[in-house]
């Protein structure tokens, strides 16, 4: 079974960063590609970014040059850095594997202007 664990959320002024964590369990973490998501109030939710199991990354074009995206295999952790922060990323982010179908519970990042 494999459970996901999100920390990190809050709120943060425009411009400001935030590091979001995704804390997972179980052995199957090092093969699957891992996603972060995010639902903002009234929108579907979307894809932010994504990281294969050996480490390539690709962004919404959204949050690219702003976003990071890693993952420490050893720690079974993604990390998703956020930097010049704008109101407009305000939403709940969520973490994903992709291979098993699990989902975080979310962590909320309300971005102020």
């Amino acid at each position: 079974q494999v459970q996901l664990v999100e920390s990190g959320g809050g709120l943060v002024q425009a411009g400001g960063s935030l590091r979001l964590s995704c804390a997972a369990s179980g052995t199957v973490f090092s093969i699957n590609a891992m996603g972060w998501y995010r639902q903002a109030p009234g929108k579907q939710r979307e894809l932010v970014a994504i990281i294969s199991r050996g480490g390539s990354a690709n962004y919404a074009d959204s949050v690219k040059g702003r976003f990071t995206i890693s993952r420490d295999n050893a720690k079974n952790t993604v990390i998703l850095q956020m930097n010049s922060l704008r109101p407009e990323d305000t939403a709940v982010y969520s973490c994903h594997s992709m291979g098993t179908g699990h989902w975080g519970q979310g962590t909320q990042v309300p971005v102020s202007s």
